[in-house]
């Protein structure tokens, strides 16, 4: 495979052998190639009806400063988009994975119902734009729209192409998570944790590394992301150095997950905070005990129905252990999350 930029909006694609052209999934845009075995190599990384919630006091703050990025993976390319002025670029955006693997044995009911509910609170609670919203679900007609490893890395490069102080960004992902044994020394306990695509049996998962190197290091100042992950083994997916551990009293600890190999997993001086289903040893539950109405994930509903009540005005306020699971909270960094407002 070979990594070239899209000629219209700079997103990276990752161009099959003998290809002589590729359509970009973002903007549709065609690019035409030379051959490609005469390409330069890759440059080297720059830097740059819902559901709820539950929180807790204890805090200490530790605000480590960013070392120059460093990753392996692929940093997005410099921002190309229009200005506000040119309405070709929201301060909110987002990326909405729903998988539901179907006619596999690995298939899930809820994950689909999932991405739409999410997509239906960032429009009508957050007024995130319907157009600054990318949905990526195993219903999709458009091809580049399914949620195959490829779409998906792209997806995540667009969502923080040519982020900048202000910008609010999600990342909502509902589908099957997996463990597997790291060797490099930067996992606390031993394993990465991965997202699996809707063609992960052939393709591969996407490990906690790489989402951290694409959507996390590159966070600016004054920029935040959201992720919210509603799989199995999702405790840590984004390899942040902090983890907030909700007890059911209704305290909560915070734990220092920063690697023992001393690998930066912080941002860029921005935010980051994600919620998941469940810790990285717990699988998640797909069920229709809680809506009553239709299939979801059991962290997907109790996200939305947290704000939905009014339940979510601070970080602290938005848990609801359900079924077995215990949803975490991992962040770039610690704070008092029931006094710090909640808002996407």
């Amino acid at each position: 495979m070979t990594l070239i930029n899209c000629s219209n909006c700079r997103t990276p694609l990752q161009l099959p052998t003998g290809a002589g052209s590729i359509r970009c999934s973002i903007c549709r845009a065609v690019t035409v190639v030379a051959d490609p075995r005469g390409f330069p190599p890759p440059p080297s990384p720059t830097h740059h009806n819902y559901f709820p919630f539950h929180h807790h006091h204890n805090h200490h703050h530790h605000h480590p400063s960013p070392p120059p990025t460093q990753s392996h993976y692929h940093s997005p390319p410099p921002p190309m988009y229009p200005g506000p002025a040119g309405g070709g670029r929201s301060s909110k955006r987002a990326v909405i994975c729903g998988i539901s693997y179907k006619n596999t044995p690995r298939e899930l009911q809820g994950c689909i119902n999932d991405a739409k509910c999410m997509k239906y609170l960032l429009v009508n609670r957050f007024n995130f734009p319907d157009s600054s919203i990318l949905m990526l679900t195993d219903e999709e007609t458009d091809i580049y729209k399914i949620p195959t490893k490829q779409n998906i890395r792209m997806a995540m490069h667009w969502l923080v192409q040519g982020v900048q102080p202000g910008d609010s960004l999600v990342f909502h992902f509902s589908g099957h998570g997996l463990q597997q044994r790291n060797y490099t020394g930067d996992e606390i306990d031993g394993f990465d944790e991965s997202l699996c695509p809707l063609d992960f049996e052939t393709a591969g998962t996407i490990i906690d590394d790489e989402i951290n190197a694409t959507i996390v290091r590159p966070l600016p100042y004054g920029a935040k992301l959201h992720a919210i992950i509603d799989s199995c083994h999702s405790g840590t997916m984004l390899d942040l150095p902090f983890l907030c551990r909700m007890h059911k009293s209704g305290s909560y600890t915070w734990e220092d997950h920063r690697p023992p190999s001393g690998v930066y997993k912080g941002t860029n001086g921005g935010e980051v905070i994600s919620f998941s289903g469940c810790d990285d040893d717990q699988t998640a539950a797909d069920t229709q005990a809680m809506s009553k109405v239709t299939t979801t994930g059991a962290m997907t509903f109790s996200f939305i129905k947290a704000i939905e009540s009014g339940e979510a005005t601070t970080y602290g306020g938005s848990f609801f252990g359900r079924l077995g699971q215990e949803p975490q909270l991992t962040a770039h960094s610690t704070f008092d999350v029931y006094s710090k407002p909640f808002s996407l």
